[in-house]
């Protein structure tokens, strides 16, 4: 039971984390709701297709098909985080003025929140398919009943909901406008702790093998495996034993995507043409004495 509850809290949190940060960001935006549960029911569904198939997806490439699958749609998370943050950068305020009345311009955010569902779907997908795999390892090893195995999953799903729920109503509890910067400052580094997963499975696949050495160690400083480390490593892709490869995938995807958010938010040459076009108002002279 104790082994259950573990794995499901640690998968529920790291799932629930992002769907908290995702709801949080799409705040007043019309029909979030309907987009992120389509996300999580879309990846509870391909959780059961991975976990039914695993074995297949192992045995594909040379044994190294589960590590390419995980880089892949880690990557996809990647790069559908970064679009939202570009498209927030560019529309962040008509968002923030219409959080009370949604107007035409909040309504057009459905394309950013589909871009979120997606990495909803993604976590979720992710998590589920790892709940499902290390549960039917335990139950292969015939050291837990399947009540017990049942109850210890509820409490977990139970507790990592309600954890991420915490967090959820804290970023609900900023002001708006403080709203936006916060939830795009932990997108920008989620994806790249996700990116910087996503090379350590590469690696484990046998790419980037002369970067694998580890930078330093602070695994018996705080574990990458404990509760504190596995919410850092889901927030803020905090990694206790990081190579070279993944701090550069790290800062690389930071580096990207605040390049991206500062050029869509450049002064558009129009505007800059129609304010040096302003004719400037002459001051006002006296008339001449008569």
């Amino acid at each position: 039971m104790l082994a259950t509850l573990l794995i499901v809290f640690r998968e529920i949190i790291e799932a629930g984390l992002i769907v908290g940060i995702v709801l949080a960001a799409t705040r007043g935006v019309a029909q979030r709701g309907l987009y992120v549960s389509g996300g999580v029911a879309a990846g509870v569904v391909g959780a059961g297709v991975v976990a039914a198939f695993a074995g297949a997806i192992s045995g594909l490439f040379s044994g190294s098909g589960q590590e390419y699958f995980n880089a892949a749609i880690l990557l996809l998370a990647v790069g559908m985080l970064i679009w939202h943050n570009v498209w927030m950068a560019s529309h962040g305020r008509a968002l923030s003025r219409g959080l009370k009345a949604v107007g035409a311009e909040v309504k057009s955010g459905s394309r950013s929140v589909m871009a979120l569902a997606v990495v909803v779907g993604v976590a979720v997908l992710r998590e589920g398919s790892e709940v499902v795999l290390f549960l039917y390892g335990i139950a292969a090893q015939g050291g837990s009943s399947a009540a017990g195995m049942l109850a210890g999953g509820l409490l977990g799903v139970a507790v990592g909901a309600a954890l991420s729920f915490g967090m959820y109503r804290g970023l609900l509890a900023l002001p708006a406008h403080k709203l936006f910067k916060v939830t795009s400052g932990l997108i920008t580094v989620l994806a790249a702790g996700l990116a910087a997963q996503a090379v350590g499975f590469l690696q484990q696949a046998g790419w980037l093998q002369g970067l694998s050495r580890p930078l330093w160690d602070t695994s018996g400083v705080l574990s990458e495996g404990s509760v504190a480390g596995r919410l850092l490593h889901t927030l803020v892709g905090y990694m206790d034993r990081p190579n070279l490869a993944e701090i550069a995938a790290y800062l690389l995807t930071i580096a990207t995507m605040l390049g991206l958010m500062r050029w869509v938010n450049r002064p558009k040459p129009a505007a800059l043409a129609k304010t040096s076009a302003t004719p400037a108002i002459p001051p006002a002279h006296p008339h001449p004495a008569e």
